[in-house]
């Protein structure tokens, strides 16, 4: 039975660890003993615990496993990874970090290493589907609107994080890339609102935030855009905080503390936006890819709708978010995808028989993208 290591015990490394642990060898590590804790308890995980920021404990560990999965925070993502090629060890990472990960292609290469980056659900999912019909098509426009909301509406924020609370701040904080007529566009996020109404859950509200990562720099698509849904009225309070400098990174005095603002918000949101057992919440994705299939115009739709699974206990996030990378782990070790280097998922759903395994693999969990043509 071959070893996985799953770097990150949280809400989504939970999960995945629980996934995987039915075929592979899993063992998982973070920092936190109440996360671990539970991986022991419920799932009969093994752990270790271990703090990311030691980059040579984190090499000896993973060194003994054939196959590592990163679920770390996106702070600590770009380096995590890095020890995993320098380990030359194929990997899938979902920790989503800021810097350019094909900054480590070579390295991969260098290592012999398949590294599947990004593979979530946003980004993830929605860059795999377009990675599919781009290679069937000329695509002329792409728009991915997504969103992980609690089913209660709980005034002031209408909000709960499915992750870090300092990761979803950076939706709030990082301008938002588009491209519009194959011109690369910046603007401001929150920004460019727009109401959509969805059954079974009514109207949200949209505003541009930086999700096209990768496809900016490996799509030929004309137009390409993502948006962000939050209930109505969550934008205008952020941008307030906004304002006012609650997510400044500017360091500054207090009663003799130099403190960092983005930092205090971070942590006093943590409580009010933190996902608890007990919550219902659902995630969001509608995606729409049009352009010229043989010469004939073809629009496709995909709806995503999910809801927190009773039986497990797994939030629609953790579920939408980690099946997407164990479908992918499963999708390398079933010798289905073997091309190394740094691997956005839109090169791994370029592939019909990665775009087929991936979907009837989330379908059997009950993570149905539902297809409309036109």
């Amino acid at each position: 039975m071959k070893k996985i290591v799953v770097l990150g015990a949280g809400m989504v490394g939970r999960a995945i660890a629980s996934d995987l642990s039915s075929k592979f060898d899993v063992t998982s590590v973070d920092f936190s003993d109440d996360n671990l804790l539970l991986l022991q308890d419920e799932f009969k995980i093994k752990t270790i615990k271990a703090d990311f920021r030691n980059s040579e404990l984190i090499r000896e560990i993973i060194r003994e496993f054939d196959f590592v999965v990163g679920a770390v925070p996106g702070f600590l993502g770009y380096e995590t990874l890095r020890n995993m090629i320098l380990e030359g060890k194929n990997s899938v990472d979902i920790s989503f970090f800021p810097e350019d990960s094909f900054q480590l292609n070579q390295l991969a290469i260098e290592h012999n290493v398949t590294a599947v980056v990004d593979m979530g659900v946003a980004p993830g999912m929605d860059n795999f589907l377009l990675g599919y019909h781009n290679s069937k098509m000329a695509v002329e426009n792409f728009v991915c609107y997504v969103g992980g909301l609690p089913k209660v509406r709980k005034y002031p924020f209408q909000y709960k994080a499915p992750f870090s609370p300092i990761d979803v701040i950076e939706e709030y904080t990082r301008p938002a890339r588009y491209v519009v007529n194959n011109q690369l566009v910046t603007k401001e996020p929150l920004t460019d609102s727009e109401f959509l109404h969805f059954d079974n859950i009514g109207t949200l509200e949209a505003f541009n935030s930086d999700g096209l990562r990768s496809l900016i720099r490996t799509m030929n698509v004309p137009n390409m855009i993502e948006k962000t849904l939050r209930y109505p009225g969550h934008i205008d309070l952020i941008k307030a905080f906004k304002a006012a400098g609650f997510f400044d990174e500017k360091e500054i005095s207090f009663d003799g503390n130099i403190i960092r603002p983005i930092d205090f918000t971070s942590k006093i949101l943590f409580d009010s936006w933190k996902l608890k057992p007990e919550d219902d919440e659902f995630t969001v994705m509608k995606i729409s890819i049009d352009g010229k299939e043989n010469e004939v115009n073809k629009k496709y739709d995909y709806l995503l709708y999910d809801e927190k699974d009773k039986v497990s206990g797994f939030s629609s996030m953790a579920r939408t978010t980690g099946f997407a990378c164990t479908a992918v782990v499963n999708l390398i070790n079933d010798e289905l995808f073997d091309k190394k280097g740094i691997i956005p998922p839109e090169t791994v759903g370029a592939e019909e028989v990665a775009y087929n395994y991936v979907l009837k693999y989330l379908a059997e969990r009950n993570i149905n993208y539902k297809l409309t043509i036109e």
